[in-house]
C-alpha cells in the first residue's frame, strides 16, 4: 500500500482524468456499492485491470510499458505525471468500445479520444459483473442512465425549444442523450449544458455527458447546474470586436454582383416625376426585407413620397456592418427605387448614373434624408448627394452612431455609458472605444460639407445626441414618430375587458432580443409561470419555444399599422414589459401599448420609454430587475390591472417623417 502522502498525490492526479460516469457504467458493482470511482480505481481498480476512462486501457498500458508494470505504480498516474510528456502511447478501453454505438461513439455520454494505440498490442480483456456478459452489463447501465435522466428531464421544455425534434417524433430523452447535449441543447429550464461544461473543465475535458454527471455526482458535490450571473455575463462572454463582426458578416454574405451604369440609368429614367422631384434616403439596411422601427419609418416615408408625387431613391450597404466605413473602403450598395428592390451597384456607378440622368432635368423638389450612416462611407454619401444636386438635407437621430460606434451607447453591449469624455477610462475598457473618434470625425465632416438639419423623435434623443456630438449651430427639430389621439372615454370603457377575477396579463411585444430585455422577461416567466395570479403572453412575428406562455402572431407594417395595438386591445393585456438595455430614441411599442390601454412596465435605462411613462403616468418605471421581480412577488403589479386603472383607449396618428418636415406639417 502506498504511503499516505503518495496516495493523496495519486488521488489528486487521477481525479483530473478519471471519468466517473464511465467508471460506474462499466462497473455496475462499483456503482451498486456506492463507492467513489476515483478512490476505488486508485485503491483497487487498476490492480483488477479496470479502466478509468474510455480512452485509457489499464492492462494495455502496463503491457506496453514493462518498466511501469515493474514499478508497481498506478498506470494512469504514471501517464499523467510523466508518460504523456515522454510520448508514451495508450490504447482505448475495450469495454469502452463495447459501450459505444455503431459509429464508434460511446453511447450517452462519452466522446472517447483514442491516443495513438500500439498496433502490436493484443485485445485487452475487461472484467465485468459476475454472471453477466459485458454486453449485458452495458445494456443494464444504459437503461439505468436513461431512467435517471428521464426523471429530471423536462419533456415539454425540450420539445418546445427544439421543434425539429418534435417534428421527427423522436423520443426527447434518447435524442438528448445521443445527440442533443453535444449540440448544446438543454434538458430542462434549470440546467445549461454550456454553462455546466464551462464551470467544470474537468467534465468538459473528459467529454462526459454533463447532465448525467450532474445527476450522478455534480449535485452531491455542490456543482451548480447553470450560471447565475445573468444574461449580461453571457453578452460579455460572447462579445466580439466590431472588426470581428464585420469579418463574420462579409464571409456570411459572400460576393454580390454589381449592376452597370446603363442598367441603373434605364431604371432611373422610369420615374414618376420625371426626376424633377427626387427624394434621396440612406439607411443601414434594406427596409423592404427587414423588420424594425427604422425600417417601418422608411416604409411610411416612402409611401408619403409616392403620395406626394416624388420619386424615392433609397440606398443601403449590401454588407451590413456595426460601424461606418473608412474612406477608400469601397463596397456594394443596395438600391430601392420607388419601393421596389433594384439591385446592387458600386458607389461610382451610382454617381455616374445620377449625373447622367439629372443633367438634362430641371430640378424641382429635391431632398435628402439620412436615417443611418452605419455601414456607409461619408465620402460615398457626399459624392452621391452632390451627383443628385443636393447640398442640404435632414439627419435623423434614430440611434447614437453620431456619438460613438456603440450606436446604442452601451459599454460592451451591456451597460449604458452616457457618452463619457473621449479618452476616458470608460472608453478604454470598451470594444467600441477605438472607433469613437472616427465616428465623431466623420459626422463632423458630413455636417461641414452639407447643410444638415437634425430631426429627433424625442427630446431625450436630441439631448443625448447634442451632448455627445458637440455639434453646434445646427437646426434641430423634435418630431415624434406617432401621437396619441384619445377616443371617447365611454367607448373605451365598453371596449376593454375589465374582469377583476381573471389573472393579470403581462405581454412582451416584439422581437425577443436581448437588447429589448427578453432575458429579463424570460426569467420573470420562469419564476411566476405557476403563480395563478399571472398570465404571460408574447406578441411578435415569430414564436420562441420553451416557455410556459401564450404566443400570438403579430406583424406591424405600413399596410397593417394597427396590428400590435389591436392585438393588445383584443387580448385585454393589462401591461407590457419594455425593458430595453439601451436608451430608446422613441418606441412604437410604447405608444401602441398606451393606445391599447395597457400599462408600461420599464426601467430607467430605456430612454424615451421611461420619459413617456414618467410624463403620462401610464405605467411604472422600476429601479432595477430586483424591483421588477419584487413587484410580482408581492402582487403590487396587480394595481396596474385594467379593472383598477379603467384606461382610456387612443388612436395613433403616424408621422410621415421627412415628408412632413419638407411640407411643413410636422410640429416643431
Amino acid at each position: 500500500m502506498a504511503a499516505p502522502a503518495a496516495q493523496d498525490f495519486t488521488l489528486a492526479l487521477v481525479s483530473t482524468a478519471l471519468d466517473p460516469v464511465f467508471y460506474r457504467r462499466a462497473y455496475p458493482d462499483v456503482a451498486a456499492a456506492g463507492a467513489d470511482p476515483i478512490a476505488h480505481y486508485v485503491e483497487h481498480g487498476w490492480r483488477e485491470g479496470r479502466d478509468p476512462a474510455a480512452w485509457f486501457s489499464t492492462t494495455a498500458y502496463l503491457a506496453d510499458h514493462a518498466d511501469v508494470a515493474a514499478s508497481g505504480g498506478n498506470p494512469l498516474a504514471h501517464f499523467l505525471a510523466s508518460g504523456a510528456g515522454q510520448g508514451r502511447q495508450v490504447r482505448a478501453s475495450a469495454l469502452g468500445r463495447l459501450l459505444a454505438d455503431g459509429e464508434g461513439r460511446v453511447s450517452w455520454g462519452y466522446a472517447p479520444e483514442v491516443v495513438a494505440p500500439s498496433p502490436a498490442m493484443a485485445e485487452a480483456t475487461e472484467p465485468h459483473e459476475a454472471g453477466r456478459s459485458p454486453e449485458e452489463s452495458a445494456e443494464a447501465s444504459a437503461s439505468a442512465i436513461y431512467d435517471l435522466v428521464a426523471q429530471a428531464f423536462d419533456h415539454e421544455f425540450y420539445m418546445a425549444e427544439n421543434p425539429d425534434v418534435a417534428a421527427k417524433g423522436a423520443d426527447p430523452v434518447t435524442h438528448f442523450l445521443e445527440v442533443g447535449w453535444r449540440e448544446g441543447r438543454d434538458p430542462a429550464r434549470w440546467f445549461s449544458v454550456s454553462d455546466y461544461l464551462e464551470l467544470n473543465p474537468d467534465v468538459a475535458a473528459a467529454s462526459i455527458q454533463p447532465f448525467v454527471h450532474y445527476l450522478q455526482a455534480g449535485r452531491q458535490e455542490g456543482r451548480v447546474p447553470r450560471l447565475e450571473l445573468g444574461f449580461r455575463y453571457r453578452i460579455i462572454a460572447a462579445l466580439q470586436t466590431p472588426e470581428a463582426r464585420i469579418k463574420a458578416a462579409q464571409v456570411e454574405d459572400g460576393p454580390v454582383g454589381s449592376g452597370t451604369t446603363e442598367a441603373l440609368v434605364a431604371l432611373l429614367e422610369n420615374a414618376r416625376s420625371g426626376l424633377a422631384d427626387l427624394h434621396l434616403t440612406f439607411s443601414h439596411d434594406d427596409y423592404l426585407a427587414n423588420l424594425g422601427g427604422v425600417q417601418l419609418c422608411l416604409q411610411r416615408e416612402g409611401a408619403a413620397a409616392a403620395a406626394s408625387g416624388r420619386d424615392h431613391l433609397h440606398i443601403y450597404p449590401v454588407n451590413s456592418r456595426p460601424i461606418l466605413r473608412r474612406p477608400g473602403q469601397t463596397e456594394l450598395l443596395g438600391v430601392v427605387w420607388n419601393g421596389v428592390s433594384a439591385g446592387t451597384f458600386y458607389p461610382a456607378v451610382l454617381v455616374e448614373a445620377l449625373e447622367s440622368v439629372l443633367a438634362a432635368v430641371t430640378p424641382g423638389r429635391r431632398s435628402l434624408a439620412i436615417h443611418s450612416l452605419l455601414g456607409h462611407s461619408v465620402s460615398d454619401i457626399l459624392a452621391i448627394a452632390r451627383a443628385a444636386g443636393l447640398r442640404e438635407g435632414w439627419f435623423w437621430v434614430h440611434d447614437f452612431a453620431g456619438v460613438c460606434a456603440s450606436y446604442h451607447l452601451l459599454r460592451n453591449d451591456v451597460a449604458d455609458c452616457g457618452a463619457p469624455p473621449l479618452g476616458s477610462a470608460a472608453c478604454g475598457v470598451c470594444v467600441y472605444g477605438p472607433h469613437r473618434q472616427f465616428h465623431l470625425d466623420e459626422h463632423d465632416r458630413l455636417f461641414s460639407a452639407l447643410t444638415m438639419s437634425v430631426a429627433a423623435p424625442s427630446q431625450v434623443a436630441l439631448d443625448t445626441w447634442r451632448r455627445g456630438t458637440g455639434l453646434s449651430g445646427v437646426r434641430t427639430v423634435v418630431t415624434p414618430l406617432a401621437r396619441l389621439v384619445e377616443r371617447d372615454r365611454k367607448a373605451s370603457a365598453d371596449a376593454v375587458p375589465t374582469a377583476a377575477d381573471r389573472p393579470f396579463r403581462l405581454a412582451f411585444p416584439g422581437l425577443p432580443s436581448t437588447l429589448k430585455g427578453w432575458p429579463v422577461f424570460r426569467e420573470l416567466v420562469l419564476r411566476f409561470a405557476e403563480d395563478p395570479r399571472y398570465e404571460f403572453l408574447h406578441l411578435a412575428r415569430d414564436a420562441t419555444g420553451g416557455l410556459p406562455l401564450s404566443f400570438h402572431p403579430v406583424t406591424v407594417s405600413e399596410s397593417q399599422p394597427r396590428a400590435m395595438q389591436d392585438a393588445l386591445d383584443s387580448l385585454g393585456v393589462d401591461a407590457v414589459m419594455i425593458w430595453s438595455l439601451c436608451r430608446e430614441t422613441f418606441s412604437f411599442t410604447t405608444y401602441e401599448a398606451a393606445a391599447a390601454g395597457a400599462a408600461i412596465v420599464t426601467s430607467p435605462d430605456t430612454g424615451n420609454v421611461a420619459a413617456f411613462v414618467e410624463t403620462t403616468g401610464q405605467g411604472r418605471v422600476l429601479a432595477n430587475e430586483a424591483a421588477l421581480f419584487a413587484m410580482f412577488e408581492t402582487g403590487a403589479v396587480l394595481d396596474l390591472r385594467r379593472s383598477v386603472r379603467q384606461p382610456a383607449l387612443h388612436d395613433l396618428s403616424y408621422s410621415r417623417l421627412t415628408i412632413d418636415l419638407l411640407d411643413g406639417e410636422a410640429s416643431q
